[in-house]
């Protein structure tokens, strides 16, 4: 994606994941959810058509890739690129922000907020 409001930092990256789906679609991935169904089943409870929107924005931007794991029907599992895994200590700040700010917000697990190592594309 290069079509950017602006070649402000902050600008550019909401223009990616600044709606109110794709870092909570992030969020979950980075907790082990790959499969469509895997990530319908959030609290949030993501309506099928915005998944499927923003997992295909998400691919177009470089954040995710698909694979196909079943043939008939075609059924396809989701992977964080390394830009999306680029956004786990993001995520980690705004947890820790939600948390000192926001009262009754979950603690994020403990695995959530370790670092994670990052492989190779």
């Amino acid at each position: 994606m290069t079509d950017h409001r602006s070649a402000c930092p902050i600008a550019s990256t909401l223009d990616i994941v600044g709606d109110k789906w794709t870092l909570v679609i992030v969020r979950d991935m980075l907790n082990g959810k790959s499969r469509y169904g895997e990530l319908l089943d959030g609290p949030e409870r993501i309506a099928t058509t915005v998944l499927g929107d923003r997992l295909r924005r998400m691919e177009e931007a470089g954040l995710v890739r698909k694979r196909l794991y079943q043939e008939r029907p075609k059924r396809y599992a989701y992977e964080l690129t390394e830009m999306g895994r680029a956004l786990h200590p993001v995520l980690q700040e705004m947890c820790r922000f939600a948390n000192v700010h926001l009262p009754g917000t979950w603690a994020a697990p403990e695995h959530f907020m370790r670092p994670i190592g990052r492989g190779e594309d």
